[in-house]
């Protein structure tokens, strides 16, 4: 029985991914005419059409889409294979491709990747931002080694290890009425003055699991995209919002705009951890990444790295 080479998987993927023979090409490396006719041969081998072509665009067809699926599977335990021969006698050594949510991303990263780097100089971290479903996805199909979560989240059959927990903050405008106040509850937040992030970002559940809210019962005033578009109606007195205890020294912050309060609620109100699929062969590596990252943050322990004003 004739296999697809993975040559012919990898042309495939791009053209699903990038529904462009020319960007697919540049991708692989290789001539328009090598690409269309590994993927002639691709079909003619499985015996039927993978990709719909239009004038503008490739689209995949229900099998193609399928097949492509696979493929990713399968390029990913290729690529392990290699890794597995070259960087598994070191630690923290070579190419590790991790995620992270936007709601920890500019917040702990600039913080743990210096002292990382530092102590593990042959690591290369290539890093994506994303939300939580889509990072799972990625996961998945095996484009992710690992990702930096917030929880509690499900996360399915993956492997987690929790290397950090915070409490929320609340930001408002420094003129508000409770900015008088050192902590805040939650019958005294306002619902018509509640921002939000849109849906698919686990921060506004946390943040209200922990003021014990339901989404549909919070009646925010503004949903946005990020927290930094939040935080900039804050700052132009619009309302108020949920802020990460690691964002609150962060240059998210408008000085003299905005003042962060405690949310006085039992905590820890969200914790952070890494996951990794169960199949995947760095496993001690993901241990000592996390370890790093939990030794990095331990001097600004939950309580000690802000002090209200």
């Amino acid at each position: 029985m004739n296999l697809p080479t993975l040559r012919q998987l990898q042309y495939l993927v791009a053209l699903v991914e990038l529904q462009h023979f020319g960007k697919a090409a540049a991708r692989c490396f290789v001539s328009q005419s090598t690409l269309s006719a590994g993927i002639m041969e691709l079909e003619n081998l499985l015996g039927a059409r993978l990709l719909e072509r239009t004038r503008r665009r490739v689209l995949p067809t229900p099998l193609g889409g399928e097949v492509a699926a696979r493929a990713r599977q399968m390029l990913g335990i290729a690529r392990e294979l290699v890794e597995m021969s070259r960087y598994g006698s070191e630690p923290l050594c070579g190419p590790i491709r991790l995620g992270v949510i936007p709601t920890i991303g500019p917040f702990l990263l600039p913080r743990v990747l210096p002292s990382i780097r530092h102590g593990y100089p042959g690591l290369e971290l290539q890093i994506t931002e994303d939300r939580s479903q889509r990072l799972l996805e990625r996961l998945g199909e095996g484009t992710l080694d690992c990702a930096i979560l917030a929880f509690p989240y499900p996360v399915g059959e993956l492997e987690q290890l929790l290397f950090w927990e915070e409490n929320f903050m609340v930001a408002l405008p420094r003129k508000h009425p409770l900015a008088r106040l050192k902590r805040l509850t939650t019958p005294r937040l306002e619902s018509n003055e509640l921002m939000l992030l849109e849906e698919g970002h686990c921060l506004t559940d946390h943040a209200l699991s922990a003021c014990h809210l339901e989404r549909s019962r919070a009646g925010a005033t503004f949903r946005g995209s990020s927290l930094y578009t939040l935080l900039q109606m804050v700052a132009g007195g619009q309302g108020i919002t949920f802020v990460p205890e690691m964002a609150a020294d962060s240059e998210l912050m408008a000085p003299g705009e905005i003042l962060l309060k405690p949310l006085d609620e039992p905590g820890p109100h969200r914790r952070i951890g890494l996951v990794w699929r169960k199949t995947y062969f760095r496993k001690e590596d993901m241990t000592l990444l996390a370890a790093a990252m939990r030794q990095t943050l331990a001097p600004r322990a939950t309580g000690e790295a802000y002090q209200p004003t």
